[in-house]
């Protein structure tokens, strides 16, 4: 084929794919009215939260410490740990850099909005908390299995699933909660495996810590039915529980009558 028969063919190619692209605003809200009704901040909290009680493992995301090896070697020298061995101290490159982790977490009373987390102190996520590293607690919506099919490919989209991040501080819980015994009958409610690591035990040094939630930032969907952007702390708290066992996710049961499509009841 020619060249110049070629170019008219390719300057009709944006058309196209434009054309065939059904959601749009894929990390935007759009600029004019939507067809579909965006649900409010509030509603989104209220997902969010949502979310957050149904999982239990998350990404903990923390930055190195600027001071690179020297502030891991001062860490591991506060650690009544054995184990602890060279390798567990990052190369100096490293200094600044993100680095994400899977983590266990609970959504537990009586602050069910500020995840409890059972910290390990040899643990990358922690000694880098405690060299003044914040902490970004990210998490997305899994549609269970026994969710209906649907005919629109986008229904169960990962890019459609909603998904946020908690950016905070870890802070340790309080030893008047924990001796009461619900943080650690909750946490192992969820996550029965982690008794072999509760504090006290003879594996490694372990703490409960909670995080203390100053911003959230989520991306409901598609941004031409769903919010995309930064959710008030002042939301994010005063969400009730009941609220929160009320409100349906995609793919659950119930999720039509919760308004699926942009309804007045959109959760």
């Amino acid at each position: 084929m020619l060249l110049h028969s070629v170019i008219p063919l390719l300057a009709t190619l944006p058309n196209v794919f434009c054309s065939s692209l059904d959601p749009q605003y894929i990390f935007s809200n759009p600029s004019s009215p939507s067809s579909l009704r965006i649900p409010t901040v509030h509603e989104s909290a209220v997902q969010a939260r949502r979310i957050l009680n149904l999982s239990s493992i998350a990404t903990l995301s923390t930055v190195f410490p600027s001071t690179g090896r020297n502030a891991f070697v001062q860490q591991s020298a506060s650690i009544s740990d054995d184990s602890l061995t060279p390798q567990w101290s990052p190369p100096d490159d490293l200094s600044g850099a993100p680095v994400g982790l899977m983590d266990y977490y609970a959504s537990c009373p009586p602050q069910p909005y500020s995840p409890t987390i059972l910290a390990i102190s040899i643990a990358t996520t922690f000694r880098n908390t405690r060299a003044g590293s914040n902490v970004t607690l990210s998490l997305r919506w899994h549609p269970p299995s026994s969710a209906p099919p649907s005919d629109d490919m986008y229904t169960y989209s990962p890019a459609n699933m909603p998904r946020f991040s908690l950016i905070g501080y870890v802070e340790p819980i309080p030893a008047s909660e924990i001796t009461l015994g619900e943080v650690k009958d909750c946490f192992l409610a969820r996550h029965p495996d982690a008794e072999a690591w509760l504090p006290g035990n003879k594996i490694h040094e372990s703490w409960w810590g909670r995080l203390v939630v100053q911003d959230v930032y989520w991306i409901g969907g598609f941004g031409d039915r769903a919010y995309i952007g930064w959710i008030p702390s002042s939301e994010w708290d005063g969400v009730t529980e009941k609220e929160v066992e009320a409100a349906r996710l995609v793919g659950e049961e119930g999720y039509e009558a919760h308004g699926a499509g942009g309804s007045d009841s959109v959760y």
